[in-house]
């Protein structure tokens, strides 16, 4: 089968690479319709390893050198292996790709992307950026026949999104501001858009982006090179934001989130910044304020939940981006999307 396959920085190569063998006990085998490209794909391929096992074996996975990309995906079962039940041939899934083992102390209390043991397809084992993959089924969850190939490749992000909202205790009540409307941040307007909230605010540097936010929920969008974001979100917000989100990763922001967060509210940590940031922990605390950090999703809740706003909402097809063929993976996927001139997410038919 043909594969994206990470060999180091700057060396993703399409190549054929051997098909799955048989689907083990509690495993399935999938087609993968489509795929989509991820920040943390970009990362691994401009400045890799970051987390890919290339060098050292995955201690959780076992897997050692080079790895399929691709956790972001839809599939069609063509295989089941023994012990599965509920997953039929030819049904269309999107796994989750983090896999847990169930057993250790944070799964038993019902937080499984937490797991000693946790690893991700597409990054400490093989993944879906090919034509054929192999899933624990525990971890697929079936699409609704009314939800395109497009969109179902987007749940998976979407899931991420509505955890880290899920982390912040976001209610309709709130008032949110999302610094940085690229690929998570426009997850996170539309998440919040979805959960009722009447004040969401959206910043960046980039007006396509800041377009795209208003597309998927944004009631006020804020171009960070134009002003004073911080005091702007203060005015709209009348004394700043329920629940602030970084979502940037850039230098620097973290501290201008905290300074539009309202007394009591909540900072939730999205963005990874490549260096460590320095915050007043003083104003943190004296102004009473949560500093919430986020990772992956829980599957069993999340992305059920991604497919059934998906399903229901068909203004978040304008978060694709486009559509690339395999063949062309790094000239119009990767390397776009690190030197920043992504909008929205990019999609992989695998077929082409």
């Amino acid at each position: 089968m043909r594969a994206a396959v990470l060999h180091g920085a700057g060396d993703v190569r399409i190549e054929t690479v051997p098909d799955p063998s048989a689907p083990g006990p509690g495993e399935v085998v999938l087609e993968v319709l489509r795929a989509g490209i991820c920040g943390s794909d970009a990362a691994e391929f401009s400045r890799g390893p970051v987390v890919t096992p290339l060098q050292t074996p995955n201690p959780r996975s076992g897997h050692h050198g080079p790895v399929i990309l691709g956790h972001e995906f839809v599939g069609r079962v063509v295989e089941v292996g023994s012990g599965v039940t509920g997953l039929q041939v030819g049904r269309r899934v999107v796994p989750g790709a983090g896999v847990w083992c169930g057993s250790c102390a944070w799964c038993l209390q019902g937080r499984p992307n937490l797991c000693e043991r946790y690893f991700t397809l597409g990054l400490q084992a093989d993944g879906g950026m090919a034509e054929f993959v192999a899933a624990p089924a525990r971890i697929c969850v079936e699409v609704p026949a009314e939800l395109t190939d497009d969109s179902a490749a987007m749940t998976q992000p979407f899931g991420v999104a509505l955890h880290a909202l899920d982390r912040a205790r976001l209610t309709a009540d709130d008032t949110v501001w999302i610094n940085g409307a690229g690929g998570i941040g426009g997850f996170l307007v539309a998440g919040a858009a979805a959960r009722g909230c009447g004040t969401i605010i959206a910043s960046d540097v980039s007006d396509e982006r800041l377009d795209l936010a208003r597309q998927l929920g944004a009631t006020h969008v804020l171009n960070a090179t134009a002003g004073d974001v911080a005091a702007a979100v203060t005015e709209i917000t009348g004394g700043g934001a329920h629940v602030a989100v970084e979502a940037s990763g850039a230098p620097g922001t973290l501290g201008t989130v905290i300074t539009a967060t309202r007394r009591g509210g909540r900072v939730l940590l999205v963005g990874l910044p490549k260096q460590p940031p320095t915050v007043d922990t003083a104003d943190i605390a004296l102004r009473e304020l949560d500093v919430i950090g986020t990772v992956a999703h829980v599957c069993d809740r999340n992305i059920p939940q991604a497919l059934d706003i998906l399903t229901t909402t068909p203004s978040l097809q304008a978060a694709a981006d486009r559509v690339i063929a395999l063949d062309h993976l790094v000239d119009d996927g990767l390397l776009p999307l690190c030197e920043g001139r992504v909008t929205g997410k990019v999609l992989v038919d695998i077929s082409r």
